[in-house]
């Protein structure tokens, strides 16, 4: 899985297990986890992939928790492929600039990008000494994902509209949700909105 991960990346060991108590139980239960670690403490879901996932059809009734192998060269195509399931919660680096995450901007039902960097765990159970080093973000894709960062109570802001601006958006969008403030205003007026007011995002609760 990603920002640690379950899988091998280019260069560097990806077996950094999804923290239980911090992340998985306040968002789960999944149903689905498609790129899970051999050698695991826990599950992330109640079925688990550790290999094929992104060759193998993803059941779509299932809802899907993913961190997928931070390989630089791949993580996109996973990211895509929850983009198209609809039905997935997707831990990532909050790497708004990427390409890969252009997905994200374009299909996701709303992102959290997390007040704390996250402390892995080895597959012993073991929490990792250092922090990822990186901030995080959790991504939903469809309504049942949106509902669960809405209600799982991790610190963090909450963005569930946006404009999308080409070359200015993802870098505009990652600084304003990263910063101290207590909200935050999206990058232009909602055209649905009467008015042109700008829509606020919502902060998750500790």
């Amino acid at each position: 899985m990603t920002l640690g991960s379950h899988q091998q990346c280019v260069g560097k060991s990806q077996d950094h297990i999804t923290p239980k108590k911090e992340i998985l139980d306040r968002l789960g239960p999944f149903d689905f986890d498609p790129a899970g670690a051999v050698i695991r403490p826990w599950d992330c879901a109640e079925v688990t992939w550790t290999s094929g996932g992104l060759e193998r059809v993803w059941p779509k009734h299932l809802f899907i928790f993913l961190n997928p192998p931070f390989n630089r060269y791949m993580v996109g195509a996973w990211v895509r492929k929850a983009a198209e399931h609809g039905n997935a919660v997707v831990l990532l680096h909050a790497r708004t600039e990427a390409e890969w995450f252009e997905p994200i901007w374009e299909h996701a039902s709303g992102i959290l990008f997390l007040a704390d960097r996250i402390h892995f765990y080895t597959p012993t159970g073991a929490r990792q000494p250092a922090n990822s080093g990186a901030p995080a973000v959790l991504v939903a894709f469809g309504a049942e994902a949106l509902a669960r960062l809405q209600r799982c109570g991790i610190a963090g802001v909450l963005v569930t509209e946006w404009e999308i601006r080409p070359g200015t958006a993802a870098r505009e969008c990652s600084h304003a949700a990263q910063s101290n403030n207590s909200s935050f205003r999206p990058l232009g007026p909602d055209p649905q909105k009467s008015g042109g007011e700008l829509p606020i995002a919502k902060i998750a609760s500790p």
